[in-house]
């Protein structure tokens, strides 16, 4: 392996393909199978219930292209099993449930695909903010009563338990503001220093984060991460997702991930989703509209410097399956 990929682990697979593929939503296709995920603790729920259907989702998502399985931990915290009456041992042990169950997928896909045996697929541990957490919808407007030595503390023994199932990468997602990214960033740095991870922030609009701060201040605070290898945006809507990319490639240059909603709207009090209108985007440029789907905004995501691209919210393996198509075309 050369030495670059030991040092990020997404080179493996960006060094061989146009961008590499990150998974969709988790919990969109556990709802899909008939659970119940209208709880605080959301697709954590089912890793104590029904494994079997988290190992069958990143199985979908492999076969459909994927590079990357990420986790179903987002919202899985000590603080929040506990609240269970779970104990500590139980609550760690179903966080790494979490990394086992995706790892369990892959091998399974291996197994039948061994032409990927040379350039595996990825385990991506999901590390989701502390709004998250509360399950209060502040992960998509920041603005904490905790200051960054709280979230330092909230974040650590998470890190720590994820980090011992030994994923290749965590993929610290949705934060709201940049003081969170800072508090990871502490963490690596003193913690985990041979930890490697994304950080993928929600934004509001094209330049700025959920909480207002502009995405070129909140990039460059935290570019200087050696163990951050990747930083991006992911459940934010399709339409700023251009724009995004561009400032982040402003201020660094790693890889850039994204992986943005379906194109629906969510509402966090009533926590459901409902259709928005549609966005149409000429990003072939050869003068056909297309519908707001991951594969029709790709190309001028890539132009602008994105290297990984998957789906959040409400997206499924056809979305991932149409990236995988528009991969093998571009060569």
């Amino acid at each position: 392996m050369p030495a670059d990929a030991i040092r990020n682990p997404l080179s493996a697979i960006t060094a061989q393909q146009p961008f590499l593929i990150v998974d969709g939503a988790l919990a969109t296709e556990l709802e899909r199978a008939g659970f119940d995920l209208n709880d605080s603790l959301w697709s954590a729920r089912v890793l104590a219930d029904e494994p079997q259907a988290i190992v069958d989702v990143h199985r979908a998502y492999f076969e459909a292209g994927a590079d990357v399985a990420t986790t179903a931990s987002y919202q899985a915290t000590l603080e929040g099993l506990m609240a269970r009456s779970l104990s500590e041992t139980q609550a760690s042990a179903l966080i790494q449930r979490s990394v086992t169950l995706a790892a369990q997928a892959r091998s399974e896909y291996l197994a039948a695909h061994p032409e990927r045996l040379d350039c595996p697929p990825l385990v991506a541990a999901s590390v989701g903010p502390y709004g998250a957490y509360l399950a209060d919808g502040s992960e998509y407007r920041g603005g904490y009563a905790l200051d960054r030595a709280g979230l330092r503390d909230f974040h650590r023994a998470r890190l720590a338990t994820l980090l011992d199932a030994r994923p290749d990468v965590l993929a610290v997602e949705t934060l709201p503001c940049a003081e969170e990214a800072q508090a990871v960033c502490d963490l690596l740095r003193d913690d985990f220093p041979t930890a490697r991870a994304w950080i993928a922030f929600s934004a509001r609009n094209a330049t700025e984060l959920s909480d207002g701060t502009p995405i070129r201040e909140a990039v460059r605070a935290i570019s200087d991460c050696e163990q951050v290898v990747a930083i991006g945006v992911n459940c934010t809507a399709l339409e700023h997702i251009e724009s995004l990319v561009r400032e982040i490639r402003g201020e660094t240059d790693k890889d850039i991930v994204i992986y943005p909603n379906s194109g629906e709207v969510y509402d966090p009090v009533t926590k459901t989703w409902s259709a928005a209108c549609a966005v149409s985007v000429d990003s072939d440029g050869d003068g056909s509209d297309h519908d707001h789907d991951l594969a029709g905004w790709t190309p001028r995501w890539l132009a602008a410097g994105a290297t990984a691209i998957g789906g959040c919210c409400r997206t499924g393996p056809d979305d991932i399956r149409a990236l995988a198509d528009l991969r093998k075309a571009l060569g």
